[in-house]
């Protein structure tokens, strides 16, 4: 049976991890008490006692636990930004070409942004099918649940009297240096980030993320979507929007484990589109698929597809 130690369980993502984890019959959980778990000793033996540990951590604090491995068997998904794009990892998004195979032989898998993740699954097929240029300049929008912001954001949300302005949707990133953006660039082969525009609504958890394109036909952004994703957790519909009236709600896959993409509009401007959960496939959800492909087993065990 193999050990599972998450660094950092207390976070919104560790405690969702943990809860998906605490159940499976495969795996071995190692637990610190509260009074151990910021120990920087109970964390090292922890860490170098398991098969697998979870980072679930701040970037420094997390160069700080791998700091801490002394072994060259334990494996380690970091949730947080501070290895994605190092070359010395694996970035964790295994619906990309010749990805899961490179997960599977690492000890070292960069677990990916929820952002992040809505816009690589649509603009790195697109680049790598020769239908982008790697230096065209994308925007991007995403709409994301509260969730997304952790802890403190989620008691933003939900505590009695707030400010009245949570109510409305608040976009930020303003100032074009959002955390998620050198992933975004890198893993879809773009030489230029997008312009992008995150949202944040009054809602827990969902995520819609947004590219829009011009001068290219809805036929050819299909055909190479369904054939890319032809199977998996990623999986490209014909994009329903009857079932909600005209509109797509970004709520849809909320608790959910897989993601969605659609192609709207026509062959002089189309918009794609990106369905997941924040906390499902752009986070939780994928630190655990990353966890069954290093563990060789179905990567959709435990999850919710």
């Amino acid at each position: 049976m193999k050990k599972v130690f998450i660094d950092g369980y207390a976070g919104t993502t560790g405690l969702k991890i943990y809860e998906r984890l605490s159940s499976r019959k495969d795996i071995q959980l190692i637990i610190l008490t509260e009074e151990t778990r910021k120990d920087i000793n109970a964390r090292r033996d922890a860490l170098n006692s398991s098969d697998i540990a979870f980072l679930c951590l701040p970037d420094d604090a997390a160069k700080e636990s791998v700091s801490l491995v002394e072994n060259n068997s334990t494996a380690i998904i970091d949730t947080s930004t501070a290895h994605r794009v190092n070359p010395e990892w694996v970035y964790g998004l295994p619906e990309l070409r010749g990805q899961r195979e490179k997960i599977a032989a690492s000890k070292r898998v960069a677990n990916p942004g929820c952002h992040a993740t809505g816009f690589i699954v649509l603009a790195a097929p697109l680049v790598q099918a020769g239908i982008v240029n790697a230096d065209s300049l994308l925007s991007c929008f995403s709409l994301t649940g509260y969730s997304g912001g952790g802890k403190k954001m989620i008691a933003q949300y939900e505590t009695e009297g707030r400010d009245a302005l949570l109510g409305a949707p608040r976009q930020y990133g303003l100032t074009q240096s959002h955390k998620h953006l050198p992933e975004m660039a890198k893993l879809s082969g773009l030489t230029h980030s997008p312009v992008f525009c995150p949202v944040v609504a009054d809602y827990f958890a969902g995520m819609e993320v947004t590219v829009s394109i011009h001068d290219v036909s809805v036929k050819t952004l299909k055909n190479c979507y369904r054939e890319y994703y032809a199977d998996g957790v990623v999986k490209f519909t014909e994009g329903d929007t009857f079932s909600e009236g005209g509109f797509i709600s970004a709520g849809a896959y909320a608790g959910r484990d897989d993601l969605e993409i659609c192609v709207y509009g026509n062959d002089e401007r189309a918009l794609l589109v990106s369905r997941f959960d924040n906390l499902g496939k752009g986070a939780s959800g994928a630190a655990i698929q990353n966890m069954n492909i290093l563990l060789g087993i179905d990567e959709t065990t435990g999850l919710n597809v």
